[in-house]
């Protein structure tokens, strides 16, 4: 090529770089409503008479009556009647971080986010309320899932599901501290006497975790495995659980544990002897915490000091493993660019990896910082780039032309895997439907008679496919853990929405 044809390349790129490309615009906000709202679908126990889902009714008002303990409240964690307190409590941390990131952009919003945060904190209160115990399950997952019945109708076992000194789970232990103490900084201008209290509980549920260790997949795997057993150790949720202590205490114990502890993480493995999991920099969602801590922490050490280390160099090493054009990308994109990782309900992968983009991008700027992916350099303006290609993929800029959120856009998912969307409500069918009387519609083709709007599923396979099967639970099931980084997201983009 000579100096002429490289000189017209040159150009070209810039031209390219220069003109925006024409894309259909989202309304972010509409989104943002949306994405809220769904957690209003997933209450369980006594609805408050501002429920604005209103084809949602009570149910379960018995839980954890038989031993004494009050455990009505929380959410389900998807399109079944069991309470996970695993996924609830990651979904409750990221709630809490997206109003604590972005809470100022939420506008008229913002009462919603916080009051979904506090219905999970009432709960996870109660969880923690018998000392020496902390209740992770509520529902016996076998028998709710051999059924297809309304919440409102439950005729299956409610059981209790706890750890204990003797029998620990330390990673949902973890997990409900950092749940507890990052909401504990969202209410705090709010209600300062629950404010804390939930910090204090946290600190509690957290010296629980740490003394006696375990993993609940060892004294209570029958009852949490397959749904949601903890692959990745109980070390990071430790981790985590300080790093958000120390996120609202400022207690010096707790940046000491992080910078103490952070390095085993790198060679732990729950099922046997210690190995190198060199690529755990990368992983982030319900089970794996990795990714979050390292971004959450660069904040919280603003220089280049020994405490910085190795929390902003794998950061950086992360943000290098999601960038297209990296020479270290580790993840996989669709054809119509949507973010992949192995497992099941991709799109929780999009949004909690995104939203650590999203929040890494204004730590960047902040510090005047761009990350180096070897010959790449990616700055925070690039990473939103990315960030606002998932979101907008998500919202229906696709190949398909479809909005994976429910409600939103003119062409949506119609037939989501969830049993309380999928039968007639309460007020167009009062009479019980028992756990085999919702068969026929769950194996019906005909759409969903209650909208659960803002529901975002599981979204479509690699090739950019999607069926809209009730059966097809791994691309039509929504989560709580799906959209709880979401709600961050948008409250950016509807503040930026250019």
């Amino acid at each position: 090529m000579d100096r002429l044809q490289i000189l017209a390349v040159l150009i070209w790129m810039v031209i390219l770089v220069v003109i925006p490309v024409k894309v259909a615009s989202h309304d972010y906000g509409e989104a943002l409503t949306k994405s809220i709202l769904f957690f209003e679908g997933q209450r369980s126990g006594k609805l408050l008479p501002t429920q604005r889902m209103t084809w949602r009714k009570d149910s379960a008002l018995r839980d954890g009556f038989e031993i004494g303990v009050d455990l009505v409240g929380g959410y389900y964690d998807a399109g079944d009647n069991v309470k996970f307190n695993f996924p609830m409590a990651f979904s409750t941390t990221m709630l809490a971080w997206s109003v604590l990131e972005f809470g100022k952009s939420m506008d008229s919003d913002l009462t919603h986010a916080i009051d979904a945060i506090r219905w999970a904190t009432d709960y996870l209160l109660k969880a923690t309320s018998v000392p020496g115990f902390v209740f992770v399950q509520v529902g016996n997952p076998y028998a709710d899932h051999s059924c297809w019945e309304r919440p409102e109708d439950m005729d299956t076992p409610r059981t209790p599901y706890a750890v204990s000194k003797q029998f620990p789970g330390s990673e949902v232990s973890a997990e409900i501290a950092a749940a507890l103490a990052a909401s504990s900084m969202v209410l705090r201008p709010i209600d300062l006497g629950y404010s804390a209290r939930l910090i204090k509980r946290a600190r509690m549920v957290f010296d629980f975790a740490d003394e006696y260790r375990g993993s609940y997949n060892e004294s209570l795997g029958p009852w949490v495995c397959p749904f949601y057993c903890d692959f990745s150790s109980y070390l990071d949720e430790l981790v985590w659980g300080a790093a958000w202590l120390f996120k609202a205490t400022k207690a010096p114990i707790y940046k000491n544990y992080v910078l103490e502890n952070i390095h085993n993480l790198e060679t732990s493995n729950i099922n046997g002897p210690p190995i190198l999991s060199s690529g755990s920099f990368s992983e982030f969602g319900w089970d794996s915490k990795h990714a979050g801590i390292n971004v959450l922490v660069s904040k919280l050490v603003t220089s280049y000091t020994s405490d910085s280390t190795p929390f902003i160099s794998n950061a950086d090493k992360f943000v290098c493993s999601l960038l297209p054009e990296s020479p270290t990308l580790s993840v996989s994109y669709s054809p119509g660019g949507l973010l992949f990782k192995s497992g099941g309900s991709n799109l929780q992968h999009a949004t909690a990896l995104s939203f650590l983009l999203l929040a890494y991008s204004r730590y960047l700027n902040k510090a005047n910082r761009v990350v180096h992916c070897d010959n790449v350099v990616a700055s925070p303006a690039r990473l939103v780039q990315l960030v606002r290609s998932q979101v907008d993929y998500i919202l229906g800029s696709n190949p398909l032309k479809m909005s994976y959120m429910v409600g939103y856009g003119q062409k949506f998912p119609l037939r989501i895997h969830h049993r309380g969307s999928s039968l007639p409500s309460i007020d167009q069918h009062p009479g019980h439907i028992d756990c085999n009387g919702g068969t026929p519609y769950f194996n019906g083709n005909n759409p969903n008679p209650n909208f659960l709007i803002g529901a975002v599923v599981g979204g479509p396979d690699i090739k950019d496919s999607y069926s809209d099967s009730r059966a097809d639970f791994v691309h039509s099931e929504p989560t709580t853990y799906i959209n709880a980084p979401l709600v961050g997201i948008l409250a950016y983009f509807k503040s930026h929405p250019s």
